[in-house]
């Protein structure tokens, strides 16, 4: 049996979010906000984690899988019943770590000397506590000579209790043979709720133990999110913190403030990512790779040595040393290899272009799969939609597509064969072959290499 487990209350209702969304479930920098807790409360060693949920949680359920517990607070009666709900699931516990749901910015580090204190000290109750210069309506720390004895919530607090600087965190570590005595004789508050707060008053009491606390060098790790606003302050503060990570391995970002990277990104070496840049889901970015200046890269994946301008990149993937933008838009299943160009204003979906391919200007490449050493001129389209079905267009090795060509899908260029400019080619276009013309029809056989003649 564990010797320790975390308890993650989840059940509030959230209302100030304003949302259909449960509040846990609200992202920060790519990930829910209690997916980030956990993913905290693992990295400190505690693999045992009991969520307390609402009924009828299935999203959360769905989001954090089979890998923790849960247990469901029926009524909404505070956060010290929330604890007791999860007793008959903590049996042979001997140390609870407790967490708030709307916490995200958590360090493992911090629960760890959370935990190492409290064994230390063999407490009863172990409280993470910040030093802020405006509480807010965060609960305060009371102290005597022998430390801590109370924690005061702001609504219940006096106008001298109002000038504590040191706030509570919502975050403990209990020992589990004194919680759940003590939690079953705790009184309602004024507010008609059991409070975890009135724990640290009840251990202050106790002479068979102590109350010890752990104060974090960074305030930030305690911004609880109660709102939009609070959200948005919460992913400010992951953000630099991504920024910071990727800027000491090696990647320069010019403009921290403006880039967006999420949680889960992988960037490598001497990569660049300029200004208004958003590098997004489960991206991985290459070494040597300049992004941006205002670039999105959503779940793709980015080879070494490529350059992406102000251009969008959803779902794809890109070999080494490949060249996109601006302003173009490369869709979900495209697959670029290496050396390849994308030039301004060009749009592809699922589609593979092969090696030292280029596809200019102004065109929409759809559902096709073009060969090496393929050039296609400006205002290329391939018209893979009849208003019924999708239709796949393919080109050939070293062909030539002329610019405002129109490939009428399903349709086959054959190898080094060659489109006129504004020809519209409804049928195959066999190798080596030149077709011109609306609609296209041949103009020369066999080419061969000298396609001037």
């Amino acid at each position: 049996m564990d010797k320790q487990a975390a308890v993650i209350l989840v059940a509030g209702k959230g209302t100030r979010m304003k949302s259909g969304i449960p509040k846990a479930l609200h992202s920060v920098c790519g990930k829910e906000m209690v997916t980030l807790i956990v993913d905290s409360v693992r990295a400190a060693g505690i693999d045992r984690i009991v969520v307390v949920v609402a009924p009828e949680s299935y999203s959360i359920k769905a989001i954090l899988g089979s890998d923790v517990s849960y247990v469901e607070q029926a009524d909404q009666l505070g956060t010290g019943h929330a604890l007791l709900q999860a007793r008959e699931s903590l049996e042979g516990v001997s140390e609870i770590t407790v967490l708030a749901g709307d916490t995200p910015l958590i360090r493992s580090g911090s629960l760890e000397s959370l935990a190492r204190i409290h064994r230390d000290n063999s407490a009863l109750i172990t409280v993470l506590t910040a030093v802020v210069g405006d509480p807010g309506d965060l609960g305060r720390i009371a102290r005597d000579d022998n430390g801590i004895n109370a924690v005061i919530e702001h609504y219940m607090a006096s106008p001298e209790d109002l000038k504590i600087r040191e706030v509570n965190s919502g975050v403990y570590r209990i020992k589990s043979s004194w919680l759940w005595p003590a939690l079953k004789s705790l009184e309602p508050s004024s507010n008609g709720e059991m409070l975890l707060t009135d724990l640290v008053a009840a251990a202050a009491a106790d002479r068979s133990g102590s109350v010890t606390s752990v104060t974090v060098q960074d305030p930030t790790e305690i911004l609880g999110i109660n709102d939009r606003a609070q959200l948005a302050a919460v992913e400010k503060v992951l953000r630099g913190r991504i920024c910071k990570r990727w800027m000491l391995k090696g990647v320069t970002i010019p403009d921290p403030q403006s880039v967006y990277i999420d949680i889960n990104v992988e960037i490598g070496e001497d990569a660049i990512v300029m200004p208004n840049t958003h590098v997004l889901g489960q991206s991985i970015i290459g070494r040597g790779c300049r992004i941006g200046p205002n670039s999105i890269i959503k779940d793709s994946s980015i080879g070494d040595e490529c350059s992406v301008l102000a251009s969008v990149v959803t779902e794809a993937t890109l070999e080494n040393e490949v060249e996109i933008g601006p302003f173009s838009n490369v869709r979900s299943g495209t697959y670029l290899e290496s050396y390849v160009n994308i030039g301004t204003t060009v749009e592809l979906k699922k589609t593979r272009i092969g090696r030292n391919s280029k596809v200019n200007h102004f065109s929409y490449i759809g559902d096709a799969d073009i060969g090496m050493e393929v050039n296609i001129g400006a205002g290329t389209i391939t018209c893979n939609y009849d208003g019924v079905e999708k239709h796949s267009t393919r080109i050939g090795d070293g062909a030539l597509i002329g610019s405002d060509t129109m490939l009428v899908a399903p349709v086959d260029i054959g190898s080094n064969a060659r489109t006129g400019a504004g020809a519209i080619v409804t049928n195959d276009v066999p190798e080596g072959t030149l077709v011109v013309g609306s609609p296209a029809r041949v103009k020369k056989k066999e080419l061969g290499r000298d396609l001037q003649n």
